[in-house]
Formats: C-alpha cells, sequence, structure tokens
C-alpha cells in the first residue's frame, strides 16, 4: 500500500480522539463523512487502493496542521470536509449502507444528546 504524509498521521486513536473532542464543534456532516469513510476502510470488502484513498483523507483530518486551521469559527473544519468528500466520491462505490448507516448512529449518539 502506497503511503503519503496525512496517511502516516492516521491512527484509530487520533481519529477517535479528535471525533470525541470535536464531534459538536466539526458539525454533523464532517463526523458523518469521516465515520462513513473510517467504516469503509475496516471493510475487509474494500479494495486497497480505496483504504489507501480512505486513510490518507482520514489522516489529513486528524492532522493537526490543516490549510485552514480547525480553530477559525464557520470556516475551520471547511478543508476537513473537502478532502473528506473528495475521498468519498472517489472510492463511493464500495461505500455500503451498512457503512452509512453505522456512521449516522454514531454521530446521534455523540449530538443528539
Amino acid at each position: 500500500m502506497q503511503d503519503t504524509q496525512h496517511q502516516r498521521h492516521f491512527s484509530d486513536h487520533s481519529f477517535w480522539r479528535k471525533l470525541k473532542r470535536y464531534a459538536k464543534k466539526a458539525g454533523r456532516d464532517v463526523i458523518e463523512t469521516a465515520l462513513t469513510l473510517y467504516y469503509c476502510a475496516k471493510d475487509s470488502d474494500t479494495p486497497r487502493w480505496a483504504k489507501t484513498a480512505i486513510l490518507s483523507a482520514l489522516g489529513y483530518f486528524v492532522f493537526p496542521i490543516d490549510a485552514i486551521p480547525d480553530v477559525l469559527m464557520g470556516v475551520g473544519y471547511s478543508d476537513d470536509i473537502s478532502v473528506l468528500m473528495a475521498a468519498l466520491a472517489s472510492v463511493g462505490a464500495h461505500v455500503k449502507q451498512e457503512h452509512k448507516e453505522e456512521a449516522k448512529q454514531q454521530v446521534e449518539v455523540w449530538l443528539d444528546r
């Protein structure tokens, strides 16, 4: 599997830590997209090239230095969602309904409390 700079920064621990810490600030679209991609990457049916694309996008998401800092209100996660959506578009054929449903359920747990 080809390694990218951002993919090297991805780990399950860093992913879950960022999601739990910033779920409300990042918003439903960012979190649900990130989770959908995460569950797709963990699926053994997902091809290796798609996992590489997903882990690179998720690595960008968890990487502390962004093109647009996450702390900027209103625009801080716009680069993250752009990268996540690009990854989702490229691997969309491998995203299953169960990935989407699992992501949605987790988002509801975190945001609809």
